[in-house]
């Protein structure tokens, strides 16, 4: 069983997948948002079906004050058009300062911009999961 978790931007998705034991989260990619809704979707739905994916979580921007801001309000209307078109549960997970973890563990491995651009998102996805899958009791 594993879960998926996604980083949503206007312009990125970052992807995050777990383990089969639900342990441990592992960036995957970042999809370019360019080809619209449904190229988006089209590359979720095969790696859905590629890494077994059984949920996904998706990182949900709130307002330090704990409120959902307009891009919160973007974020439940792509939740709503992935559980359709995607046929899974779709849980949320704060994400409120995912990205600035992200950066400043990529600053500290000595990670150049350039190159902390192209990962940035997916490393925040796996924040997002790995917070989710923390968050859950194991039974091992």
């Amino acid at each position: 069983m594993r879960i998926m978790g996604l980083d949503v931007g206007d312009k990125t998705i970052g992807i995050a997948i777990s383990d089969a034991l639900g342990l441990t989260a592992q960036g995957v990619e970042v999809i370019r948002r360019t080809g619209g809704f449904a190229q988006d979707l089209k590359r979720l739905k095969e790696l859905v079906r590629e890494q077994e994916v059984t949920k996904i979580v998706v990182g949900m921007p709130r307002n330090m004050n704990g409120t959902i801001g307009p891009q919160g309000e973007k974020v439940m209307e792509f939740i709503s058009e992935i559980e359709e078109g995607l046929g899974l549960p779709v849980e949320t997970w704060d994400e409120r300062l995912t990205t600035v973890q992200a950066e400043r563990l990529l600053i500290s491995a000595d990670m150049s911009r350039a190159k902390r651009r192209k990962v940035i998102d997916k490393m925040a996805a796996s924040l997002i999961l790995q917070g989710f899958l923390d968050s859950r009791p194991h039974s091992l």
